[in-house]
Order: structure tokens, then C-alpha cells, then sequence
């Protein structure tokens, strides 16, 4: 076992062992240098401007056309963006979204918030809801009872992924709140794709952004029309309306739109969805690998089709993961710390498409280095 008498923050990585950019972590994630640098060149003339003025405008249609393109979605799907991120989102979708009756396949905290969100929301049916113990994902069970399935593309707590397919009839919902960047997806198996941009897209966060397909466009008119009452900030079809002219209801955070514009642009450059997912790959079998063939660290999730390529998470046994988290803080390696409601002795990195795959394999010889001090 670790050894007590060693301070982890005493311990210095030689400099080949540090690497490039020493963020790991899994939201907010690593914010690309170029782009912060073009906002600061731009802040003069774009932060602390209105948001409804044709400048910020220009940049809201710039990250619809652009997400657009990288999800290669439909001409007939459509991008919206609201205020709140992801969390505000679940809200806006028990009121807009759900008809009456939702099924929710839970394997961790944020796919377990939703579900008890809609448990608790007075005007809608007790939900269906399909769990399985962290590490692990559930199936989907088709329900003739339900209308909206309610799917989390990847469990940022446990760094599973789950299969995205559609179950009809039903509006198939897929919060892909660290998912959307870097993994792939195809639009016709859902309705909703929605996501906050401060993980895989690199920027910071207050806000939510969704890709609707028709169907997802049809149920948002179809309550609105019905007597629900929903708080303006959470409408749909506010949202809706606004996207369309290329802007939020509320007023939004510049430095966000501006960054996730850049990241989206700068991310279709390269190839788009297939180029990042390709990185997240490389990056995912760097550390599953160094886990497998280690002495002491084993992927947490043990199903490899199940291990997410966004999120690793790894657990160790014989030393001390807060140590090692620790150290690495210590080297401006940061935010390598597990999700802190699983309780395990683990490390959890992110392998977002902005993370250069030569540092998650830099990361990993970094943490041999660390445990062989401590455990010496």
C-alpha cells in the first residue's frame, strides 16, 4: 500500500513526463488556447455587447450551421439553444417535451437526476424506470405506455456508454451532455440530442444545445398548444422561436457562444465528428490499455463495448488514488479526481477531442512515475 510518510505534493515529474496541457478534467473541461486568444482580440468590440445585436447573432447562426454540418444532420432537423445548460434542460423537457409517461434508463448520477426529476413533477405519470449498478448499463424495454425514452449517451459519473437506438413508438430524448464532441452518433436514432458546450466542445457553460429532429420540433408544438403552463424560461417553443432568429430568450454568456463557435469551426476543419471521435479512440486505447496490462490499476467498466471513450475511469488497488490525484495537482496535472458520489478508490480522466491522445499516453507514464514513489 501507499505509504504514509509520503507528502504526493512533494513529488516532481521529470519534464518528460509532464504533458503538454495538464487538464483532464471531465466539465468543465480543457478551453483551447487559440480560441480564448481570438476572443481577447475580439473583446473589444464583441463581450459587452447585446446579444440580439447582429455580431453575437452572426456567431449563434455560425454554431447552428456549424453543428449542423458536424452532426451531419438532416436538412430537416433543426439546432436550439437555450439558457442553464443541460440541468435547466431536463426542466424545460418535463414540461415540454414528455406527454405523460417517460421511460429513463439509469446507470449514474445524471441519468438518475432526470429520472427523479420527472418522478416528481406533479402533471406527469410515474415514470418507467430501467437501472443497473454503476459501471454497467441497462436495456431499453419498449413500452406502448410511453412517449418519450429518456437515453444518456454517456454517463459522465462512471464513464459508461450506452448504445443509442430507437425504440418506437416514443420521442427518443438522448442527453449528451459529454458525449456530443466526441463520440459518434446517428441522427435518425433520435429526436433530441442535447448537450452543454464546457465538456468535448471546449468552451464554458450556461447553456444548453439541442438537435431536433421533426418529430422533436412536433411534440414542442403540440403541448404548447395544449393547456400545460410552462415558466417562459423554460419554453420550448420560446427557445424554438428565438433559435430561429438566431438567439436566446435570456441573455447569454458571449465568451461561451464565442468559444463553442470557434471549437465547432476549428473541429470541422479537421474532419468533423469522425476526425474527433477518431481522437477520443486513440486516446481511450491509450489508457484502457496501460489499465489492462497494469499491476494495479484496472478499467473500472468491465465490459469493453461499455467503456466510454469520452470518460475513463480507472480504479487501483495497493495504492492510494487521492494520492495520486494529489501529485499529479501538484504538476498541473488537475481535475483527475473521481466523480465524488461513487465512493471508489479510482482516478477519472477525460479524453475529450480537445486532449491530445500523445498526453493521455504522457498522463499514464506519469502516473507509474507516482506510484512507484509512493509505494517504494
Amino acid at each position: 500500500m501507499s505509504s504514509d510518510l509520503v507528502d504526493p505534493t512533494k513529488i516532481v515529474l521529470p519534464k518528460k513526463l509532464r504533458p503538454s496541457d495538464g487538464r483532464f478534467g471531465s466539465g468543465p473541461a480543457k478551453v483551447r488556447s487559440e480560441a480564448v486568444n481570438r476572443l481577447a482580440k475580439k473583446s473589444d468590440t464583441f463581450l459587452g455587447t447585446s446579444h440580439r445585436r447582429d455580431s453575437v447573432r452572426a456567431v449563434v447562426g455560425k454554431i447552428r450551421d456549424g453543428l449542423s454540418d458536424f452532426f451531419s444532420l438532416p436538412a430537416d432537423y433543426e439546432i436550439l439553444l437555450g439558457n442553464g445548460g443541460a440541468t435547466a434542460f431536463w426542466d424545460a423537457a418535463a414540461f415540454g417535451l414528455i406527454e405523460k409517461k417517460s421511460e429513463h434508463a439509469v446507470f449514474g448520477e445524471f441519468s438518475a437526476k432526470f429520472a427523479s426529476l420527472v418522478q416528481a413533477a406533479p402533471h406527469l405519470d410515474d415514470p418507467r424506470v430501467e437501472n443497473s449498478e454503476p459501471g454497467t448499463r441497462p436495456a431499453v424495454v419498449a413500452d406502448g405506455q410511453v412517449d418519450t425514452y429518456a437515453l444518456t449517451h454517456n454517463e459522465t459519473s462512471t464513464g459508461v456508454v450506452m448504445d443509442i437506438k430507437r425504440v418506437s413508438p416514443g420521442l427518443m430524448l438522448v442527453d449528451a451532455t459529454s458525449a456530443a464532441g466526441g463520440l459518434r452518433i446517428n441522427p435518425e436514432e433520435f429526436d433530441v440530442y442535447y448537450f452543454s458546450p464546457q465538456k468535448a466542445f471546449g468552451s464554458e457553460g450556461g447553456l444548453w444545445v439541442a438537435a431536433f429532429s421533426p418529430a422533436g420540433i412536433e411534440r414542442i408544438a403540440s403541448i404548447a398548444a395544449s393547456s400545460r403552463w410552462v415558466p417562459p424560461s423554460l419554453d420550448l417553443g420560446i427557445a424554438l422561436e428565438n433559435s430561429r432568429l438566431n438567439q436566446t430568450y435570456n441573455t447569454p454568456s458571449l465568451a461561451t457562444l464565442f468559444l463553442l463557435a470557434d471549437t465547432v469551426e476549428w473541429m470541422n476543419e479537421n474532419g468533423g465528428l469522425e476526425w474527433t471521435a477518431s481522437r477520443c479512440d486513440k486516446s481511450a486505447a491509450a489508457i484502457y490499455g496501460w489499465a489492462e496490462s497494469h499491476e494495479m490499476a484496472t478499467p473500472f467498466v468491465h465490459e469493453e463495448a461499455a467503456r466510454s471513450h469520452v470518460t475513463a475511469t480507472i480504479d487501483f488497488d495497493g495504492v492510494d488514488a487521492t494520492l495520486i490525484a494529489a501529485a499529479l495537482r501538484a504538476n498541473g496535472i488537475v481535475d483527475t479526481e473521481p466523480y465524488r458520489k461513487l465512493g471508489r478508490n479510482q482516478l477519472r480522466v477525460a479524453l475529450f477531442p480537445i486532449i491530445d491522445p500523445d498526453d493521455v499516453v504522457i498522463l499514464t507514464k506519469a502516473i507509474d512515475f507516482i506510484i512507484e514513489v509512493l509505494t517504494k
